[in-house]
């Protein structure tokens, strides 16, 4: 399967592939161009959970969005409440297409003059492409600024006063729920109620000259985020999602699509989904037989006795759980049903669910 989102195909290399131990991604990675690891992925990921380290995301897309009209006009356009959102509040947003289908997933930040949007590598042309042809006469400036501003993720959760500062949700990082609303379906509980780990963290944007600076001496490679991020079955476009995924089958309703608010493009697939039953597919969180030597690969087929119910999202060596990964299932896969992921070699997995398997939608 390829990924929604290709790998970056690109000249980016970050100065921080020239830091001592600095080892720099497979030509697969969805995170090219920056440090994979320093030497001690495990380690790392260790330092990560004790709310030590940093992580060069400066792959990521930066755009800004100018002008009084700036946080109506995303309202209008995307899943997440924005008209109301405060100087220095942080918040999710997706863009879909007429179908509910995930388009791009966006981190938000407003610093009362300026929306900040932090996107996945590569994504950030054709968002800038979109939301350029939806400006219409409204009183707004976009523009991608991606050379000007890098992004760091550091393992805490609190605004950082020297530098705009994007937090991850509360239901990711264990602190309660984002407030979503709820429709005649319910609210968003109905398909995540915890997750299998937390994940603590924050964005900050800085000024691609002061990159190593802010990076510090205590770094942290992407595989070390990556395990972190897979063991809380967090989604990412591109890995865990495909043309057709919906933002209830990965749980971005709540954290990322609010249930009360008014119309946006694919508002009514959303609705009617939530409304009328569940999701066709759901992510879990797969345990895999430690015996195996690699990975299984994005894409790779998922199936229970001889039916394929599904396929492998993202896959990672975390340095409690061993080899991990995550899937996109049928909704109907029994919970408890045996498992093979069909890669280079069979590879057997449990599977832990993370999105409620419901019921039918009608």
């Amino acid at each position: 399967m390829d990924r929604s989102v290709d790998p970056v195909v690109t000249s980016y290399r970050s100065p921080a592939l020239d830091l001592p131990g600095a080892v720099p991604p497979p030509d697969d990675s969805i995170d090219p161009g920056v440090p994979w690891h320093y030497g001690d992925p495990h380690a790392e990921q260790r330092a990560l959970v004790d709310g030590r380290g940093a992580v060069d995301l400066s792959n990521r897309g930066v755009v800004t969005v100018a002008g009084p009209d700036r946080l109506t006009w995303l309202h209008s356009l995307t899943t997440q409440r924005l008209d109301t959102l405060a100087p220095g509040e942080s918040t999710t947003a997706l863009i879909l297409d007429p179908h509910g289908h995930v388009e791009h997933e966006m981190h938000v930040v407003d610093d009362g003059t300026t929306t900040w949007l932090t996107v996945e590598p590569g994504t950030t042309s054709a968002l800038v492409a979109y939301l350029d042809s939806m400006r219409f006469m409204l009183r707004v400036q976009v523009a991608d600024v991606t050379d000007d501003w890098a992004v760091v993720w550091q393992p805490v959760r609190s605004i950082d006063d020297a530098h705009v500062t994007w937090l991850v949700p509360p239901d990711v990082a264990g602190l309660g729920f984002t407030e979503a609303g709820s429709d005649r379906g319910g609210d968003a509980s109905k398909y995540l109620d915890h997750r299998p780990e937390v994940l603590v963290g924050r964005e900050v944007l800085v000024p691609r000259g002061q990159l190593v600076e802010v990076l510090g001496d205590a770094r942290s490679g992407t595989w070390a985020l990556e395990a972190l991020r897979i063991a809380a079955a967090v989604p990412r476009v591109g890995a865990e999602t495909d043309h057709r995924t919906l933002p209830h089958e990965v749980g971005w309703v709540g954290p990322a699509v609010h249930l009360s608010k008014g119309c946006y493009r694919g508002q009514e697939a959303v609705a009617r989904v939530h409304n009328m039953g569940s999701p066709p597919r759901r992510l879990a969180l797969l345990h895999l037989d430690g015996g195996a030597e690699a990975l299984p690969r994005h894409g790779d087929p998922v199936v229970a006795g001889e039916r394929e119910v599904g396929w492998v999202g993202s896959a990672a060596r975390h340095y409690e759980f061993g080899p991990i990964a995550t899937a996109v299932l049928k909704r109907t896969v029994a919970p408890d049903a045996a498992l093979i992921v069909r890669s280079d070699v069979d590879i057997a997995a449990t599977q832990e669910v993370v999105i409620t398997p419901g019921t039918p939608s009608r």
